[in-house]
């Protein structure tokens, strides 16, 4: 594969310097690489973007299928986004912001197929039910809360709530098949739920940027370290498949590496990154392709997390489309190594400790002996265990139908707050330089699900000069019709890019109708 400008070989060093820079270098090749490479390519057509992967293919990390559930979060299902206050309010503000995050997705990836980037939208998000289901007086009490919390929000409209057995089996017939009938449980539903497959996305994206002119990925090339230089561009030292060292000048460099950004960020030396620690967790599924069993279940079930057990915890078991077959996964069970990416080194958290971040990691774990207590608890759990919280959501399964998967690993967030005290964090975040030319992705879910918000917030930061030009923001508003715009709220908006979304995705929509015809709900009290 040539390169854009000719290296210059020091003898030496026996390493290859670049002396023309490239416009913006992007490190990892998982789903947020792909879409911010496939974005600036439609803003910027003749820049010149240069992908590097240490890996001999793409989005074999966090974004491969089977490293992750492929929930399309939208805060349908997810209890742990509806925390309930000391006063008993249930507080839905997360849920708006991830919905909304979410639907920013959906309408960039309606304008990927529309204009061929991506194919075959069934390859790559499918409908499938999102529900909660609970046990027990108090839960059954926090969800009928929450259900009336949501359901006269505009951007929750369709969704159903259900004490009654039989209209649960309705929905998800494993879930009842061989319980108690005596146990009191409840669930909500909703229809327009999402399965995606973000590997499949990222894939699709990286096939078709390689199609363009002055896009070039690097495959088994691993970024060892990044410098600032004085004129403010990027020296980026990577060594390639042949074990060459190679010196890269970038005007702006992204980095979404997964749980490498971190020491990535570190290497460059800002200061933004001081006091930033990471925490790898890792997963495992318990997961069945047998169709007698999938063929029965279209759901994304999500239960209630143990109390003093952190987010990661909460239980669920998912329909799986991956490459058109049908899979059921049920989990997640944390792991632990010192990985901060499957394919990574059990050295990667000692390598990533430094001066500046020793206290706030001791910090955490002070203050955060649940959580110690939970991973220890989970990973001294035996499959039988596993296997006997599948049966709470599947009474009927079969041990023998089911194996024990381990999917990806993530990294939480160790930072400094604001009293200056170290605290774990989850969900992500945008590490920048000063200059903005730099900018990292750090931490785990929602992730995925809301990449183009995070895209467009990247381009805010790295791109101040371009972002309000008229240029710029026409091919936005292009790409995200709700650019500049709340969703929630606005009825005529929220029916115009839904319509526009599952038109173009191919899945099911359900038309707000205006609060004197509202839809009948469900609630069975």
């Amino acid at each position: 594969m040539k390169y854009l400008t000719p290296y210059k070989k020091n003898n030496n060093k026996k390493t290859h310097y670049q002396t023309t820079p490239i416009d913006i270098v992007l490190i990892g090749a998982g789903i947020m690489s792909a879409s911010l490479a496939t974005v600036i390519k439609i803003l910027e057509p003749s820049w010149n973007i240069h992908m590097y992967e240490r890996l001999k293919k793409v989005g074999q990390e966090s974004s491969n299928a089977w490293n992750n559930a492929g929930t399309g979060h939208a805060a349908f299902c997810e209890l742990n986004y509806t925390k309930q206050n000391e006063n008993g309010i249930i507080d839905i503000s997360k849920a708006i912001q991830i919905n909304e995050a979410f639907e920013i997705s959906r309408q960039f990836w309606a304008y990927l197929v529309k204009n061929q980037f991506l194919n075959n939208p069934h390859s790559f998000i499918n409908n499938i039910s999102h529900m909660s289901f609970v046990w027990g007086e108090n839960n059954i009490k926090f969800l009928r809360k929450r259900f009336h919390a949501l359901q006269n929000n505009t951007l929750f409209y369709g969704i159903n709530y259900s004490e009654d057995p039989k209209k649960i089996h309705e929905w998800a017939p494993l879930l009842m098949e061989g319980r108690d009938p005596y146990q009191k449980i409840a669930a909500t539903h909703i229809e327009t739920g999402t399965d995606i497959n973000f590997g499949e996305i990222t894939q699709q994206l990286i096939t078709t940027l390689k199609t363009y002119p002055n896009f070039y990925i690097y495959l088994k090339h691993n970024v060892n370290k990044i410098r600032q230089n004085k004129n403010h561009t990027w020296l980026v030292n990577i060594t390639d498949h042949n074990q060459q060292n190679k010196n890269i000048l970038a005007r702006y460099v992204f980095v979404g590496a997964g749980g490498q950004s971190l020491p990535l960020l570190q290497s460059t030396g800002i200061q933004e990154i001081n006091g930033y620690a990471g925490f790898p967790v890792g997963g495992q599924f318990l997961f069945t392709n047998n169709p007698k069993i999938t063929n029965k279940h279209s759901a994304k079930i999500y239960g209630q997390s143990p109390i003093n057990t952190p987010p990661m915890s909460v239980p669920h078991i998912d329909t799986r489309i991956i490459d058109g077959q049908r899979i059921l996964l049920f989990g997640p069970f944390a792991t632990f190594s010192g990985k901060f990416l499957k394919h990574g080194s059990q050295s990667d958290i000692i390598r990533s400790l430094t001066y500046h971040n020793l206290l706030p990691i001791l910090e955490v774990g002070i203050n955060n002996f649940q959580l110690i207590k939970y991973l220890i608890q989970q990973l001294k759990m035996p499959q039988e265990k596993k296997f006997n919280q599948l049966l709470q959501y599947y009474p009927n399964a079969k041990i023998n139908d089911w194996t024990l998967l381990n999917a990806g690993q993530r990294v939480q967030i160790i930072k400094k707050n604001n009293n200056n005290r170290g605290i774990l964090q989850f969900g992500t975040e945008i590490v920048s330089s000063s200059t903005g030319t730099l900018s990292a992705l750090l931490g785990a879910s929602p992730g995925a699900s809301t990449t183009a918000c995070i895209i467009l917030e990247i381009l805010h930061i790295m791109f101040k000069e371009h972002i309000n030009s008229t240029s710029w923001t026409n091919t936005i508003n292009d790409i995200i019709p709700s650019y500049n715009h709340t969703l929630n709220g606005n009825i005529p908006l929220i029916n115009k890019i839904r319509n526009y979304i599952c038109k173009t995705l191919q899945l099911k929509n359900i038309t707000i109708i205006p609060k004197n015809n509202i839809h009948q709900y469900n609630t069975d009290n």
